[in-house]
């Protein structure tokens, strides 16, 4: 228990806290005549002014209720404890003052732990206060303190749902980033074991005939390239977990016509390529392809009524770009596919290897895919 106390206490504020937007200003916008028109209309408010002057003057704060939730509450709940006080202990509160339970919700949803405690506790006492005055008898102060929860718990449960949601993006992210150093891996130590075995041949053929020079150097280069592949394959056997090692090369832009055609279930596939992609680093190659299935894959799961998928590559002295569109009538959202990819993980490839991917649909139908890579392959 004094764990979870401790733990809570010691949560931070989660990131990413919009600051303004639109709708914090309308929101103030509708309440602020709210409060005059509930002023105006409500023949049984007690201390008419005072109210409405409190409930109208407390408005602004909800526009600081993601950056200052603990101390826009704390202004909140001691200014009315005051104005009860000045009023005698009458019930000055308005009908319209319950946008209050806004700034509770925002305490839980933006606050750190220490400011969560802090506010629960200030939300208590000026619960016993308003009970000790006699503003609120019994049934009410409960009432009062489970719709006080119900926002706090509303706004914990969302700033859980976004914290899973953040861990689930960065996991997406983390297996794109571990699938590119597999295949990176691959490509290398293809590469490497190559140089090893005709460093091995060459030295082979040089020792027949006697020549040190040639032989030292030889040697030199299939022992750097043998401790080169011993090394590699120990840096990154965590990421391969437990994979055996692919000592050929993995898929390139050649292996794009795999894609063409049309599957048992779903809309035909059209692949075209153009431009001068013979030299493409591999690396760019595996990256081209992979997004490119990753949307075909999506777009044959996701697009309604397709009948035509078009694949299009094109590359020129500096860039590799791709295209992936369908005419499917499916213009919803298509984030995340089942392998744990999609959207999120084609981004984070392309931005891997210095380049840019977006997504989005048609203005008529369907939907695209474009990426643009360096063919140069450079990482940021």
């Amino acid at each position: 228990m004094r764990g979870l106390l401790r733990s809570l206490w010691n949560e931070p504020r989660p990131a990413g806290a919009p600051r303004r937007v639109w709708r914090d200003w309308a929101l103030v916008g509708v309440l602020v005549p709210a409060a005059i028109l509930e002023g105006v209309l409500r023949p049984d408010l007690p201390w008419r002014g005072l109210s409405v002057a409190v409930t109208a003057g407390l408005v602004p704060l909800l526009l600081w209720r993601r950056t200052r939730p603990l101390l826009v509450l704390a202004v909140a709940f001691v200014a009315n404890a005051v104005v009860s006080l000045v009023a005698g202990g009458h019930n000055v509160e308005t009908y319209t003052l319950a946008y209050l339970l806004i700034l509770v919700y925002a305490l839980f949803r933006w606050g750190s732990g220490r400011e969560a405690v802090t506010g629960a506790a200030l939300m208590l006492g000026a619960a016993g206060l308003s009970a000790a005055q006699g503003r609120l008898a019994a049934a009410d102060t409960v009432g009062a303190l489970a719709v006080m929860a119900a926002a706090l718990g509303l706004g914990g449960a969302l700033r859980y749902r976004a914290g899973a949601r953040l861990r689930e993006l960065d996991q997406v992210k983390l297996l794109e980033r571990a699938q590119l150093a597999r295949e990176l891996h691959d490509l290398v130590a293809h590469h490497v074991s190559a140089m090893a075995i005709r460093a091995q041949a060459g030295l082979a053929a040089a020792a027949a005939e006697r020549p040190d020079a040639a032989a030292e150097a030889l040697r030199v280069i299939e022992a750097e390239a043998s401790r080169t592949l011993a090394e590699m394959r120990s840096m990154v056997h965590v990421l391969r977990r437990n994979e055996p090692a692919e000592l050929t090369p993995g898929k390139h832009l050649a292996d794009l016509a795999e894609l063409a055609g049309r599957a048992k279930v779903g809309p035909a596939v059209d692949v075209e390529i153009s431009g001068d992609v013979a030299q493409v680093p591999p690396s760019v190659g595996a990256a081209i392809y992979r997004i490119a299935q990753e949307s075909v894959t999506n777009a044959r799961r996701h697009a309604r009524h397709a009948t035509r998928i078009e694949v299009r590559v094109s590359a020129d002295d500096t860039a590799v770009r791709l295209r992936v569109s369908d005419d499917g009538d499916g213009v919803g959202p298509r984030q995340i596919s089942s392998a744990g990819y999609g959207l999120i993980g084609m981004i984070e490839r392309a931005g891997l290897l210095g380049g840019t991917c977006e997504a989005g649909p048609n203005p008529g139908r369907g939907w695209t895919v474009t990426a643009v890579l360096p063919r140069t392959g450079a990482a940021r």
